[in-house]
């Protein structure tokens, strides 16, 4: 709402609800779209689905209001938002790993064993991330949510949804998991994840490996990478399997080749 109020500011304080109407929110949107994004040094465009977003929280508040109802339609996300189209190939997504396991001086320096295990140290949260996202192909939160209650070990079957967590559309499946990966969350006892985020790794991970910024190299993009991998070897007779790995489709995956 704060940039509702930046545009009010800028064109015409005075208006009230009863003058919003789809011509006033079409110059919002042009408004805002001009708008760039700052985050300390780094400056971007707006993209339209976040300037969609900020008109439907606009509706909802007029419509929480007594007695008022909006005049326009936002329009839905999934018609303005643009899926990256990036993915990785196996070389790409071993060099994930290696940033993590043989870290590397920048160019023109040289690293001592205690500098290189200071930033092996330093990397280990982004490796398990890695390792998790990799294996489970889960959104990024629910890696971050995960702990050891959630791992069937007798079954070999993870529950991505912790108990007490309601299902929402982002389906949150039990998928078998592969064996490489079994005794990392046989050994775990309480949260996988340390910290909360692994942003700034990532960061200087993604920039590395030369990877291109503006959410098209993002933490999701080892999901949807390892579920193109995976559809171009089970071929599309047998990707519902695939989709019950990534929860769009309800079930315990059964895939194939899941414990090799």
């Amino acid at each position: 709402m704060s940039h509702v109020v930046a545009y009010l500011e800028a064109t015409d304080p005075a208006v009230t609800v009863p003058l919003i109407d789809e011509a006033w929110v079409e110059r919002f949107r042009h408004w805002l779209l001009a708008q760039p994004v700052q985050k300390g040094h780094v400056v971007r465009d707006r993209s339209l689905g976040a300037v969609e977003g900020c008109v439907m929280q606009l509706a909802a508040a007029i419509n929480a209001c007594p007695g008022q109802s909006a005049k326009f339609k936002a329009v839905q996300l999934k018609d303005v938002s643009r899926s990256p189209d990036l993915r990785l190939d196996i070389p790409a997504l071993a060099a994930m790993f290696r940033f993590c396991l043989e870290p590397q001086a920048p160019e023109g320096e040289s690293w001592t064993s205690k500098e290189i295990h200071r930033a092996k140290v330093h990397r280990a949260n982004l490796l398990r991330f890695l390792r998790l996202a990799t294996a489970t192909w889960a959104r990024p939160d629910a890696i971050y949510d995960l702990t050891s209650v959630q791992w069937n070990q007798a079954a070999g079957v993870l529950d991505l949804n912790p108990a007490g967590r309601r299902q929402t559309k982002k389906y949150r499946p039990k998928i078998p998991l592969v064996r490489q990966m079994q005794p990392w969350l046989d050994a775990l006892d309480g949260v996988y994840m340390p910290v909360s985020s692994v942003r700034s790794t990532w960061a200087a991970m993604r920039e590395e490996l030369g990877l291109p910024g503006d959410g098209k190299a993002g933490e999701k993009i080892i999901r949807r990478s390892m579920a193109t991998l995976a559809r171009a070897r089970l071929g599309e007779e047998r990707w519902q399997q695939g989709e019950m790995m990534l929860g769009h489709r309800k079930g315990v995956c059964p895939l194939g080749g899941c414990r090799n």
